[in-house]
């Protein structure tokens, strides 16, 4: 009896493990080959100027910056807007951009980190990552030392840093798959 159970639970384990592989050949086949690369049917219109659009207003949303619920994410500014599905603002803070931009484009959040070490060897937090440019992964976190720095130039860095108030409310809003649209 013994030996036909051993036998069973065997022959379970193959099947187990010829499903899982199957599974994970089926869902790495269907990847996109455009995962973290800008959709450029969605692209806003560019600026040609790194001004804020509303002198009036800077921290006004940019009128080219799609619909829907989304974050947009302005070069020319430094400012970031979490905006709701009703197209109202939810929240609209500086930043300090990375080294390396991001082109102007519609993103979908790609990938998250609670805590990791940034490029630069900074200890950061909510790292939401939704592009890359020159090789380079492009997302916002937040030091946890609170410090919002420059990057050292030279560096090639992609962290866009926050506040540790601001990666927070980031961090809730933007999980993965969430739209975010640069403008300049």
């Amino acid at each position: 009896m013994a030996r036909s159970s051993s036998g069973f639970v065997a022959g379970l384990t193959v099947a187990a493990v010829a499903a899982v592989s199957f599974l994970a050949y089926q869902a790495s086949a269907n990847v996109p080959d455009d995962l973290g690369k800008p959709h450029a049917s969605a692209s806003p219109k560019a600026a040609t100027s790194k001004t804020p659009r509303d002198k009036k207003n800077p921290a006004a949303l940019p009128a080219p910056s799609g619909a829907g619920e989304r974050v947009v994410y302005s070069t020319g500014a430094d400012r970031v807007w979490l905006v709701g599905a009703n197209g109202k603002v939810r929240r609209t803070f500086k930043v300090t951009p990375s080294a390396i931009d991001p082109t102007p484009a519609t993103y979908s959040v790609t990938s998250r980190s609670n805590a990791v070490t940034g490029s630069d060897g900074t200890p950061i937090e909510h790292v939401v990552r939704f592009a890359s440019n020159q090789g380079v992964a492009i997302g916002f976190s937040a030091a946890v030392s609170g410090s919002t720095a420059a990057p050292d130039p030279s560096a090639r860095t992609g962290g866009i840093r926050e506040s540790r108030a601001d990666g927070d409310a980031m961090w809730d809003f933007a999980t993965i798959g969430q739209k975010v649209v640069v403008v300049q």
